[in-house]
C-alpha cells in the first residue's frame, strides 16, 4: 500500500463536513428513507412461513428449497468438557461485504448504502456498498443482483485496497466467514459511475462522526472499514507476542465441537414460535414474515435469533512510550473458525456471570459505571439479516499505568497499527474487536 493513499485516508479522516455531501444532506436522506420506506416486519409461527419448515428427522431448522442457512444444535466440548449447548446458525457460503471508495476533488469518499434488514432497531443503517451472501448473488431467491456487484466480482475498473475472509460472530455462527473488501475505483471511472437513490458518497471523518449515533452505523460497515491500511511499518514486537498466545491455545487444547438435534440440547425447547431456553439466555429464536420496499426480494419470511438483552463490548487503553496501546483477549467461541480468535478487553453477552470477573473485568466495570476516561461510549447493532433488535453498548476507555491490576496471560497489550496490520493478515481479531477498532478516531 503506498504512502500516498495512506495519506488520503488519513485526510478523509480529518475531513468531518463531506465535500460531496454535507452530513446534515446525509442526516435528512435517511430521514426521508425511514419515513417513505414500507417496512412490515411481523413475527408469526413456522405454520405461517411458505419457506420454511421445521426438519424433526434431523432436528434442525431448514429452509425449504434447501438454500440460504439452517439451524441446528451444536455441542462445544473443551478438553472433554461440555462447555456449551445450543442452537447456531450454518450458513457456510462466503458472502460479499465490500466498500467502493473514489477520490472525488481530491478527496477521498466512500460510497455507502443505506440499507434496511429486518432485524434493524431503526429500519435505516448505514451499510457497505455491497452486503450480499452468495445466494444473493448467484439470485437463488429469484431477485434482482445487489446494485455494483460487477464491481466487486470483477475489480478491473479498480484498485484493489483491502481483500480479506474475515470471521462472523462465533456465539451465534458456525465457522462463518465473509470476504470483506474496500475497492478504490480508478480516477476515469469516477464521473462515469451511477449513483443509486439508496446510496451516497461520504469521507471517512463524516462515517466517523455517524458512528457516533446510536445504530446508525451498521456491524457491517464498520468491520470493513476497520480493514484501511492506517501505516505502512509500526508493529513495535506485539504481533509475535499475540501469535503465539493464539498458537499456543489452538495447540495445546482440545476442542471438540459436534452437531445435535435441536431436540437433544438439554435446556432448549423447539416450540411452533421458534426456539426457547428454559433459563435465562442471550437469544431465542423466532419466525418473522417480513416485507422491505426497496429490497432485491420484497416479500419473504425467516428465522432470526432474537436478543434477550443488550451485551457490552469494550477496550480498555493507555499511553505508553508516546503511543496508545489497547488490551485485547483471547477468545474461544463455539463457532470459531479456528477455535479462538484474540477478542476486545471484555466481550459480555447479556447473560454474562459477574462472579468469575477478573480484576480486569472489575476494573472495566467500574470505569464504565463510573464514566471515568471513556472516550467511546455508543449503542450499535448486529447485523440485522440474521439478528433481531440485537444491540452491544460498545466502550473504550482510557487508564492510567497505576491503574491496572496484573495482566493475565490470556491478554495482550497492541497498538493501533499493529491490531490494523493483524485485521489486513485475516483471522486473527475477532468480529467484535474488529468493530472496536473502527471507533477509534484519530
Amino acid at each position: 500500500m503506498t504512502e500516498q493513499f495512506i495519506q488520503a485516508v488519513r485526510e478523509s479522516w480529518e475531513n468531518r463536513e463531506g465535500n460531496v455531501n454535507s452530513t446534515p444532506e446525509i442526516f435528512s436522506w435517511i430521514r426521508d428513507l425511514n419515513a417513505n420506506t414500507c417496512v412490515r416486519i411481523e413475527e408469526c409461527s413456522i405454520d405461517d412461513c411458505s419457506s420454511w419448515l421445521y426438519d424433526s428427522e434431523h432436528g434442525r431448522i431448514v429452509s425449504r428449497s434447501g438454500k440460504f442457512f439452517s439451524i441446528t444444535g451444536m455441542r462445544w466440548k473443551i478438553d472433554g468438557a461440555t462447555v456449551s449447548e445450543q442452537p447456531v446458525i450454518i450458513q457456510p457460503e462466503i458472502g460479499y461485504l465490500g466498500i467502493l471508495c473514489a477520490e472525488i476533488d481530491g478527496v477521498l469518499n466512500f460510497l455507502m448504502q443505506a440499507k434496511i434488514e429486518p432485524g434493524n432497531v431503526n429500519c435505516v443503517q448505514l451499510s457497505p456498498t455491497i452486503q450480499a451472501t452468495r445466494s444473493n448473488f448467484t439470485r437463488v431467491h429469484g431477485g434482482r443482483a445487489p446494485t455494483y456487484l460487477e464491481l466487486f466480482s470483477d475489480p478491473s475498473r479498480c484498485t484493489i485496497i483491502y481483500d480479506r475472509i474475515q470471521s462472523e460472530q462465533g456465539s451465534r455462527f458456525l465457522r462463518k466467514r465473509n470476504r470483506n473488501i474496500i475497492l478504490r475505483l480508478n480516477d476515469d471511472e469516477v464521473s462515469s459511475l451511477e449513483i443509486h437513490p439508496n446510496f451516497r458518497w461520504m469521507t471517512l471523518g463524516q462515517i466517523k462522526e455517524l458512528m457516533r449515533e446510536d445504530n446508525l452505523v451498521n456491524m457491517d460497515t464498520r468491520t470493513v472499514l476497520s480493514g484501511l491500511p492506517l501505516e505502512e511499518s509500526g508493529s513495535y514486537g506485539y504481533i509475535g507476542k499475540i501469535h503465539r498466545k493464539l498458537d499456543d491455545y489452538r495447540m495445546y487444547h482440545d476442542v471438540i465441537t459436534e452437531e445435535v438435534p435441536l431436540t437433544e440440547l438439554p435446556e432448549w425447547t423447539v416450540c411452533g414460535h421458534g426456539i426457547d431456553c428454559s433459563r435465562p439466555a442471550d437469544f431465542m429464536v423466532r419466525y418473522y414474515n417480513i416485507e422491505i420496499e426497496g429490497r432485491e426480494v420484497r416479500k419473504w419470511d425467516q428465522p432470526l435469533f432474537k436478543a434477550a438483552g443488550m451485551a457490552t463490548f469494550g477496550l480498555l487503553c493507555r499511553d505508553r512510550e508516546g503511543r496508545t496501546e489497547y488490551l485485547i483477549r483471547l477468545k474461544p467461541e463455539i463457532g470459531c473458525f479456528d477455535m479462538a480468535e484474540m477478542g476486545p478487553t471484555v466481550q459480555w453477552e447479556p447473560t454474562h456471570d459477574a462472579t468469575g470477573d477478573t480484576e480486569i473485568d472489575r476494573l472495566f466495570r467500574e470505569k464504565a459505571s463510573s464514566k471515568d476516561g471513556i472516550i467511546t461510549d455508543v449503542i450499535l447493532s448486529e447485523e440485522g439479516g440474521r439478528f433481531y433488535h440485537e444491540q452491544n453498548r460498545n466502550l473504550i476507555i482510557k487508564i492510567k499505568e497505576e491503574e491496572l491490576p496484573e495482566i493475565p496471560d490470556d491478554y495482550a497489550w497492541a497498538d493501533l497499527a499493529s491490531l490494523s496490520r493483524m485485521i489486513r493478515s485475516g483471522g486473527d481479531l475477532n468480529i467484535q474487536l474488529r468493530n472496536l477498532v473502527s471507533l477509534i478516531d484519530l
